[in-house]
């Protein structure tokens, strides 16, 4: 489903670089649940961002489903992103003048899914999350944990087969991130695969398989 191969990323500070990631080779089936772990600093959420096609190597190759999509131009990027990489963040990144449903609905817009689908879809995504009431409701009258269910209905939205998360439990209380891990469990045997960078033990012992990273380089898994 998803590979890297001697993936490599420097990052220029006027004259200064400063390597990220030192030649990471993985590779991840699909339907599995991986943890990304390490100290922070590692290269973990820069591996994310990698296979999310949020940022280009400086070389190597990120392969998903056979594609090198460090290749593609940004246009095939965008579609790429929008029909196969659902993404959830830690700061829940929501659109704060939209309400749960707009911004539920948002990817679907640029979808370009016909607007009575689009609606109809958000609010059964809300509804899965346990938010049909809130659907109204915009981000600063949501609690943390609200935030980051209509965040994980939005990366569902148009149904993608990869689910990425960036710390998504690390923003909130222990009773809260323990709903969420369940969703990500749920998610994961519905089929999605699940690449989750995390801290968080629960989401390590959860996952079919931890890779460790430190200093840019693949430690182990």
């Amino acid at each position: 489903m998803i590979r890297t191969a001697e993936l490599v990323k420097t990052y220029k500070m006027g004259k200064i670089e400063v390597p990220a990631l030192g030649g990471v080779d993985v590779e991840i089936s699909k339907g599995e649940y991986v943890a990304v772990a390490g100290p922070s600093g590692s290269g973990k959420s820069t591996l994310l961002n990698m296979i999310g096609c949020l940022d280009r190597p400086t070389s190597g190759g990120v392969f998903i489903e056979g594609v090198d999509v460090s290749r593609c131009k940004d246009k095939e990027l965008a579609r790429i992103r929008r029909q196969k990489i659902g993404f959830i963040f830690q700061m829940f990144n929501l659109i704060p003048t939209l309400d749960a449903l707009e911004n539920v609905t948002l990817p679907m817009t640029f979808a370009e899914v016909p607007r009575g689908e689009r609606i109809k879809r958000a609010k059964g995504l809300l509804e899965l999350v346990g938010l049909s009431e809130r659907a109204k409701h915009k981000p600063s009258e949501l609690s943390g944990g609200e935030q980051q269910r209509v965040a994980i209905a939005r990366a569902l939205a148009n149904d993608p087969p990869v689910i990425l998360a960036d710390e998504p439990t690390g923003n909130l209380d222990t009773k809260t991130g323990k709903v969420i891990l369940g969703f990500l469990e749920k998610l994961n045997a519905e089929g999605k695969t699940m690449i989750i960078v995390t801290h968080n033990p629960d989401i390590m012992r959860q996952a079919q398989r931890v890779v460790r990273m430190c200093d840019g380089i693949l430690e182990e898994g």
